[in-house]
């Protein structure tokens, strides 16, 4: 795995795994820790067409300021050129599959009916191309809404929250029977199941979620903790930086990948 670490966070060894961590600071630097296995590679040469990803991870807290999370995706934004001696990508659009936390400022979902913050199972899957793309950026400068709304139909999703501040316990047992909230501050094994046909998230060895949305390969792994935010609400407000926030961090241990 590659260990990569903007100014102002850290990557370290530790017992069968790593601490990534980002440092108290306020909201005019991006602080940035990382895992992955593609950042020395362009986007049609990530090395995962499916995969099965497991391994054991605690937080800080449950409510860091920006995102952090473990699974697969396409670099959509070229995020990793920010470190330096790393490809030139494009933007694309999303494809990814993860166990994703975002904070309250984060809303990251195309549709009204999906989880967009706090801890999230989630799936993504984008064409390269699709003609209403064109309609999107037509209507961008006089319809947010209209332009996620047209978006909503490129970009197919599905997610699960296993943990929201505005999500009772009982709408996540409704969600799956059985799953208490997910307690992001203990130990947990996670494990997600990436096939050409479907995707299946585990908590402790339990089933949470299961979604048909398979994202289109080649992707990469990535395992993250950073201070950034990107919001684009049903309302069509559209916004994204980086956020003043405490010290906080992941660890993880036990990585384990292997074909699905």
């Amino acid at each position: 795995m590659n260990e990569k670490a903007t100014q102002g966070a850290k990557v370290e060894r530790i017992k069968d795994g790593w601490r990534l961590g980002i440092q108290k600071g306020d909201s005019l630097s991006y602080r940035d820790a990382q895992l992955d296995d593609y950042s020395l590679l362009p986007r049609h040469k990530f090395p995962h067409r499916t995969l099965s990803l497991s391994l054991r991870a605690k937080a800080s807290s449950s409510s860091s300021a920006g995102t952090w999370g473990f699974g697969l995706w396409n670099d959509p934004f070229g995020l990793s050129l920010g470190f330096g001696g790393s490809p030139f990508r494009l933007p694309a659009l999303p494809n990814a599959v993860w166990f994703f936390y975002g904070s309250p400022q984060n809303y990251l979902s195309f549709t009204n009916d999906k989880p967009a913050q706090g801890f999230l199972a989630q799936t993504f899957r984008s064409p390269k191309f699709h003609p209403l793309l064109f309609l999107a950026g037509l209507a961008l400068p006089f319809s947010r809404k209209t332009t996620r709304k047209l978006l909503s139909k490129v970009i197919d999703e599905d997610g699960f929250s296993l943990w929201s501040p505005t999500a009772c316990r009982r709408e996540i047992q409704e969600q799956a029977p059985g799953l208490q909230r997910v307690d992001v501050t203990q130990w947990h094994a996670y494990r997600l199941e990436w096939s050409e046909k479907r995707v299946v998230w585990y908590v402790d060895d339990a089933q949470v979620f299961e979604s048909p949305v398979s994202p289109k390969p080649p992707l990469g792994v990535i395992i993250w903790i950073d201070n950034q935010f990107a919001a684009f609400t049903p309302e069509g407000r559209i916004s994204f930086g980086v956020l003043k926030g405490e010290d906080s961090w992941i660890e993880v241990e036990n990585i384990v990948m292997r074909v699905a």
